[in-house]
């Protein structure tokens, strides 16, 4: 497991398939939106690479993502939206989830853009925690 300033990765209690469902249903609940999920190892597939499961969601709140863009330094972190959980299996078998603690790229943005920031990162973190456990 990996778990530093920017990046935590949990074992998830489920399998890749159950862990993408449960998220997107916790996040739902929280009035958020899903965009998207991408799967890599269908994706790969089509190019012969063939690749353990890993699924991308991405979540997007628009009560969040309309402060950020609504101010010019907040434009920038549109590179980071929307919000993406990554779940995966790796060779031992488990499924693992990953997510971005977006909340410590702030530095030298203004106050409206770091707070939604941190609220939208803590919000989408808390999502995972209520599938997943605590990082």
């Amino acid at each position: 497991m990996i778990t530093n300033q920017l990046i935590a990765e949990k074992v998830s209690l489920f399998n890749v398939p159950v862990t993408v469902a449960k998220i997107i249903e916790a996040a739902i609940q929280k009035g958020w939106q899903n965009p998207a999920i991408h799967n890599l190892q269908q994706s790969l597939a089509k190019s012969g690479k063939d690749v353990l499961p890993v699924q991308v969601i991405e979540i997007c709140k628009p009560e969040y993502s309309g402060l950020m863009l609504q101010q010019d330094d907040g434009r920038i972190v549109s590179i980071l939206m929307p919000y993406r959980i990554s779940v995966y299996e790796e060779s031992d078998g488990k499924t693992y989830v990953a997510a971005l603690n977006m909340s410590v790229m702030t530095a030298g943005l203004s106050a409206i853009t770091a707070e939604a920031i941190q609220n939208a990162s803590h919000e989408a973190l808390g999502i995972v925690e209520s599938v997943i456990g605590t990082f």
